[in-house]
C-alpha cells in the first residue's frame, strides 16, 4: 500500500469508528427511550381505564342503590337490581356481571349460559382460580383484578381487568372489565413504528458514514492530485535549476581553463620552443635558453597550483581524506588568504560519522555562504563553527555584514539560487537550514542529521 493510500485510510478508518461508535450509541439510546416511552403510555392507558373502570361500577352501584338501601331481599327486589343492571353496557365487551359470595353466576348479559351455574372451581388456561380470585378481592373490599375470560366480540379468551366490589346486605360480587388485547394490540403498533424509526436512524447513520467515507476519499485523491501536479512543477523547475547550475559550472570551468591554464600552456610551449631553438646558438643563447627553461618551470608550478585550486572546488580531496572538519578548516585559511576577510573555524565535540553525501552537502553550504558573504555582506569577520547537539550535526556561518532580507530573497524569480540550492541540499538529506539575518549580521545554521546506530541488543 502507497503512503497516500495509507494516509486516505488512516483518515476513513476513525471516521468510521466514529460513527459507527455513534451509531450503536443512538440505537441503545432509541430503545432505551422506546422502552420508556411504551412503559410511560401503558401505565398512563392502564391508569386511566382503571378510573374509568372504578367511575363504571360507582354508576352501577348507584343504580341499584335504592334497591339496596331499602333493606328488601325479596326475590322481586333482587330482580329488579339483575335487570338494571343487565340493561347497563359501554359497547360490545362493556358490560356488569354478578355473583353470590358462593361462586354462583346470578347475572351476564353476554354469556346468559351461565347464569345459575356454580363457577367456583372454574379455572383459565393457565390453572388459575378466576373466580376464587374475584371475589378474594370483592371480600378483601373491592379493587383491581387481572384474569382472563372469553371476549364476546371475537369468542376467544382474553386477558381481562376487572374492578369489583362487594354488595353485602345481598352477599353479591357486582363488577365489570376491560380487555387488555386492544392495549397489547396498541402498544405493539408503538414497538413497530418505533422499530421502524429506529431503522431508519440507523439508514441515515449508515448513508452518512458511506458519505463521508467518499468525500474523504474524493478530497483525498484530489489532494493527491494536486500534490502531485505540484510536486511536478517542482521537479521540472529542480531539474531546470540542475540544468542550469551543470552549464553555469562548466562555463566557469572553461572560463578558468581557456583564461587561464590555456593561456599558460600556450606560454609555456612557445618558451619552450623558443628555447630549444637557443639550444643550438652560442654560449650566450644556450645561456639564455636556461633562463627561460627556469621562468618555465615556474610557470607550470602556477599551472599546477591552478589545477589543484579546480580541483579543490570541484571536491576537495581533504574531505575524504582527514573529514569534514579539516576541510572546513582549510577552506577557512583559503578564504582569508585569498580574500583577506578573516574566517575564523570552531570545531566543538565529535563531529565524524556523518554519511559523505551529508559532509558533501555542508561543504558545500559553507562555500556558498562564504561567496555570498565575500560578494554582498560587506563583513569585518566571519565565524564557522561546526558542533555536535544531540543527534545532529550542526555547521553555523555567522557574520557581521549589512544583513538581507530573507524572505523576499528566498522568493524572488531572479535572486536567491544560492540560498534555494542550500535548502534544497538539506532536504536531500533530510536535514534542517535556518537563516536569520538583520543589520548586525547573518547567520546561516545547517543541521544533518546524524544516522540511527543499533541498540547494543539488536543482532545482525
Amino acid at each position: 500500500m502507497k503512503l497516500r493510500q495509507k494516509v486516505i485510510f488512516l483518515a476513513i478508518t476513525p471516521l468510521i469508528l466514529a460513527l459507527c461508535t455513534i451509531a450503536l450509541f443512538v440505537r441503545h439510546q432509541a430503545i432505551t427511550l422506546a422502552q420508556q416511552q411504551r412503559d410511560t403510555i401503558q401505565q398512563a392507558w392502564l391508569a386511566s381505564k382503571e378510573a374509568e373502570l372504578k367511575h363504571y361500577v360507582d354508576l352501577a352501584t348507584r343504580s341499584v342503590a335504592h334497591l339496596v338501601d331499602s333493606g328488601k331481599r325479596d326475590q322481586a327486589t333482587l330482580d329488579e337490581a339483575k335487570r338494571i343492571l343487565s340493561t347497563l353496557s359501554y359497547g360490545d365487551d362493556g358490560y356488569f356481571f354478578v355473583y353470590d359470595f358462593q361462586g354462583n353466576s346470578l347475572m351476564h348479559p353476554r354469556q346468559p349460559e351461565l347464569v345459575g351455574r356454580n363457577l367456583w372451581e372454574m379455572r383459565d388456561v393457565n390453572g388459575e382460580p378466576t373466580i376464587q380470585r374475584l371475589l378474594e378481592r370483592a371480600k378483601a373490599g373491592g379493587g383491581l383484578q387481572r384474569y382472563i375470560w372469553a371476549k364476546p366480540s371475537i369468542n376467544k379468551s382474553a386477558p381481562k381487568l376487572g374492578y369489583v366490589v362487594p354488595i353485602e346486605n345481598w352477599g353479591w360480587m357486582l363488577g365489570t372489565g376491560i380487555y387488555l388485547d386492544d392495549v397489547d394490540a396498541a402498544l405493539a403498533k408503538i414497538d413497530a413504528q418505533q422499530s421502524r424509526n429506529i431503522q431508519g436512524t440507523m439508514l441515515w447513520i449508515a448513508l452518512l458514514a458511506i458519505v463521508s467515507a467518499l468525500v474523504v476519499a474524493s478530497s483525498g485523491l484530489a489532494l493527491n492530485i494536486s500534490e502531485l501536479r505540484v510536486a511536478d512543477a517542482k521537479l521540472k523547475v529542480l531539474a531546470q535549476r540542475v540544468v542550469e547550475s551543470q552549464e553555469q559550472e562548466r562555463a566557469r570551468l572553461s572560463r578558468d581553463l581557456h583564461d587561464g591554464i590555456s593561456q599558460w600552456l600556450v606560454s609555456i610551449k612557445l618558451q619552450i620552443e623558443a628555447g630549444v631553438i637557443r639550444l643550438g646558438g652560442d654560449a650566450a643563447q644556450q645561456q639564455k635558453a636556461r633562463a627561460s627553461f627556469e621562468h618555465t618551470a615556474g610557470q607550470l608550478n602556477d599551472v599546477l597550483g591552478e589545477v589543484r585550486r579546480i580541483s579543490h572546488n570541484l571536491r576537495p580531496a581533504i574531505l575524504d581524506d582527514l573529514g569534514l572538519a579539516a576541510a572546513l578548516d582549510h577552506l577557512a585559511h583559503e578564504a582569508t588568504q585569498n580574500s583577506a576577510l578573516p574566517v575564523r573555524f570552531i570545531a566543538r565535540g565529535v563531529t565524524d560519522g556523518l554519511p559523505d553525501v551529508a559532509n558533501t552537502v555542508l561543504f558545500r553550504i559553507a562555500q556558498e555562504a562564504l561567496t555570498n558573504i565575500e560578494r554582498h555582506a560587506g563583513a569585518r569577520q566571519v565565524d564557522i563553527t561546526l558542533a555536535r547537539e544531540n543527534d545532529n550535526v550542526t555547521l553555523t556561518i555567522a557574520d557581521d555584514g549589512a544583513g538581507f532580507d530573507a524572505a523576499s530573497v528566498a522568493i524572488h524569480p531572479k535572486r536567491g539560487i544560492g540560498l534555494r540550492n542550500m535548502m534544497e541540499r538539506m532536504d536531500a538529506i533530510g536535514g534542517q537550514l535556518a537563516i536569520t539575518s538583520s543589520a548586525a549580521g547573518t547567520s546561516v545554521q545547517a543541521a544533518a542529521p546524524l544516522p540511527t546506530r543499533p541498540s547494543k541488543g539488536a543482532r545482525s
